[in-house]
């Protein structure tokens, strides 16, 4: 391979970066897509608690909304990784230079479920270290988000009704019509 062929490889996003809300199926599926492409896993939120110390809720209550979206964005702006699937959290997209860097560094799937799944799928959002301003309901945080997520998603999976096999299907067949 020549050296000019390698370099352009090595510079390509070689990453898949998950966004959507809590209960949308990063997780679930970051560990499907691993395992499929004997690619590492790397969970933000994991990342943001071993980084703390602490559990997620507890570092949002310490740093409150504002400290820990910019504590997310530069944990997130510092990763640089090839060859993994990255399940960010769900409060990633409230920061630019965060979305920037995933950018520079993988292809961006939105994963899109409706307001009501996710609901049944996090019994308690609260608990769970879910980025929320106060007095918002899951509906409300649903409606701020989407958008965002729309913005720097460069596909979008519906995982309210598709199975999380046949996601990493429609992955497959994505990544092959963008290397043709």
């Amino acid at each position: 391979m020549s050296q000019t062929r390698e370099n352009n490889l090595l510079q390509q996003p070689s990453c898949l970066i998950l966004i959507g809300m809590p209960g949308s199926g990063k997780s679930t599926l970051g560990r499907l897509l691993c395992a499929d492409r004997k690619y590492a896993w790397v969970d933000t939120d994991y990342l943001m608690q071993a980084w703390w110390g602490m559990p997620l809720q507890a570092v949002l209550d310490h740093l409150g909304l504002e400290g820990f979206l910019d504590a997310e964005a530069e944990l997130v702006s510092s990763i640089n990784l090839r060859q993994a699937v990255v399940s960010t959290g769900g409060s990633v997209v409230y920061r630019p230079r965060a979305m920037q860097h995933l950018e520079n560094i993988g292809r961006i799937i939105y994963l899109r479920a409706q307001p009501e799944i996710i609901s049944r799928r996090i019994r308690d959002a609260r608990n769970r270290g879910m980025v929320v301003q106060k007095g918002l309901s899951l509906e409300q945080v649903y409606s701020q988000r989407r958008p965002l997520y729309e913005k720097y998603a460069q596909l979008v999976l519906d995982t309210d009704t598709q199975s999380p096999e046949q996601c990493v299907e429609v992955i497959r067949q994505w990544q092959q019509k963008l290397r043709n």
